[in-house]
């Protein structure tokens, strides 16, 4: 899952930022609507959690043009402004869910999962195969029964892995979907998240390399 928060209040957009990576999610963060159009531009989001007041292009103008393009990402507007016309002014926009502020964090990280749910195609929120059990609202993952001591960014693998449903997915696949842009495409960082992950489920294997293609979870 990858979700882009746009929100001109530095310190709110981080700690929303870093509460979503605990979560799994790889988070790329901007403070303007220029920056957020710019990302948006050159990145694919499952979600985007818009401020309406930013400076430059506001949040309303990149719902707006997020709407008009047809094929984005799932909208949360953000705003102080709590009436019910406010509300329905903004999902007017083309938004898909709206949060006033203050909020508790919460309630924003399970809209957030429950939009990206909605994103694309359908997704459900418990994903099983091969004795493997990953429950994305829980936040839990377990196999033959046992829970699996994860790191955030081993679920998010683990997550791409089984919506793949046996399909090889390759490093870049898994680059773009489980980590942020500041990621380095030519360090070994999914190499030994793999590695890692693979030792945590155990044997017999269930997590297979594809030599010069990527990675599949499956007998």
């Amino acid at each position: 899952m990858r979700v882009l928060v746009a929100d001109d209040e530095q310190v709110l957009a981080d700690t929303v930022a870093q509460g979503l990576r605990k979560l799994s999610m790889a988070v790329d963060v901007v403070y303007d609507g220029d920056s957020a159009l710019e990302r948006l531009a050159v990145n694919r989001y499952d979600v985007a959690v818009l401020d309406r007041d930013m400076p430059g292009r506001t949040g309303d103008e990149v719902c707006r043009q997020l709407a008009g393009a047809g094929d984005g990402p799932k909208v949360l507007l953000l705003t102080a402004a709590a009436g019910i016309r406010d509300r329905v002014e903004g999902l007017g926009l083309g938004a898909d869910d709206y949060l006033t502020k203050p909020f508790a964090f919460a309630e924003l990280a399970a809209r957030v999962q429950a939009l990206s749910r909605r994103s694309g195609a359908a997704v459900a929120p418990v994903l099983e195969r091969d004795g493997v059990v990953l429950d994305s609202t829980r936040h839990t993952a377990s196999r033959d029964g046992q829970v699996l001591d994860l790191s955030a960014k081993e679920f998010a693998v683990l997550r791409v892995l089984m919506r793949a449903e046996g399909r090889v997915v390759s490093t870049e696949e898994l680059l773009e979907q489980a980590w942020d842009e500041h990621a380095d495409p030519f360090t070994n960082t999914v190499r030994m998240t793999v590695m890692t992950l693979r030792r945590k489920l155990g044997d017999p294997p269930v997590l297979h390399t594809v030599r010069r293609v990527g990675y599949r979870i499956g007998s």
